[in-house]
């Protein structure tokens, strides 16, 4: 498994205890994980910082206060929108979509009435 981004051993937490590796999808790419990670720390790990788009302008949004307050790291996880990956515990075969950008009702300049 790549260990890509992923702290393996830490000065005074130590090393990372021995767990079974799973896969999972991302837009349609398959991914590794450990047992018992987040979808957003398996992400990390795996070198996918982009997790979404603002829906409006279409900016990329990742993960940024990754205990569940800011709602960032939305994604959809097997057909269900809105889930937290900062929250959320990856499985085995778990297919998650990043969020797009909506097509915008109103054109910039526009005066709705």
């Amino acid at each position: 498994m790549t260990t890509y981004g992923r702290i393996e051993h830490h000065p005074v937490l130590g090393s990372l205890k021995e767990r079974s590796s799973i896969s999972f999808f991302f837009d349609e790419r398959e991914f590794t994980a450990y047992e018992s990670e987040t979808v957003a720390s398996a992400l990390l790990a795996n070198g996918v910082r982009t997790l979404r788009v603002q829906e409006e302008t279409g900016a990329p949004r990742g993960i940024y206060c990754n205990i569940g307050h800011c709602y960032e790291c939305r994604v959809t996880v097997n057909g269900v929108q809105g889930k937290r990956a900062c929250l959320t515990l990856v499985e085995s075969g778990m297919k998650i979509t990043s969020g797009i950008q909506l097509p915008t009702p109103l054109q910039k300049g526009a005066v709705q009435r």
